[in-house]
């Protein structure tokens, strides 16, 4: 079986571990050498695939990383790193984590902060770094009921078991109430509580 070559020098974060999640999505075993030029995306890789219970090797060459990925293939892969699919990173904890969104761009630059945006819950589906919970709240609200691509992608988080929700008084602002396409409405009680009862609240936006 031959070794799948994904050339990922040029991009940046999460492009490199995006192209080499769909790279392995397509095989139901085999071996990828993904090539990135940064650091950043070479740890990336090696995590992403040590989350995920595959073998993996990487080294430096002449000014690139080459990350090698082994998927299925049982018998190069160490007893110790084989075993089940992993599980939701918030699952063996209650509550570790409530990550409120509360905008729908990340930064002052609206076009620039929607990419950001995006490449950020994208990075989140495909680590498999999922909070225990989500909650939009003032223009993050549009993210679970106008934009389209990254409702895409919060269905998939929500499968993972991720518990998602929307400001009831924010959807109604924005004139937002009966689009709601992920998660449930929610009330500004999830973050009061959220503060005491989670291990960590992290806010975006």
């Amino acid at each position: 079986m031959g070794t799948l070559l994904v050339d990922a020098r040029g991009l940046g974060c999460p492009k490199p571990l995006l192209l080499a999640e769909d790279a392995l999505s397509g095989l139901d075993e085999g071996v990828i050498d993904v090539l990135v030029d940064n650091e950043a995306s070479f740890k990336n890789l090696t995590r992403f695939a040590s989350k995920n219970g595959f073998y993996c090797e990487g080294h430096k060459e002449d000014g690139y990383w080459k990350v090698r990925i082994v998927k299925g293939l049982t018998c190069e892969v160490p007893a110790a790193q084989s075993g089940p699919s992993p599980v939701p990173a918030h699952e063996g904890s209650e509550k570790d984590l409530l990550l409120i969104i509360g905008s729908d761009a990340i930064g002052k630059d609206e076009t620039l902060g929607k990419i950001l945006m995006k490449g950020f819950f994208e990075t989140m589906r495909a680590t498999n770094e999922i909070p225990h919970t989500i909650f939009f709240i003032n223009a993050g609200v549009k993210l679970t009921t106008s934009d389209e691509d990254i409702i895409i992608i919060l269905k998939d988080i929500e499968k993972t078991g991720a518990e998602i929700f929307s400001c009831g008084t924010c959807l109604k602002h924005y004139n937002l109430e009966n689009v709601l396409k992920v998660g449930h409405r929610g009330t500004t009680n999830h973050i009061v509580e959220g503060i005491q009862d989670f291990n960590k609240t992290v806010w975006i936006g």
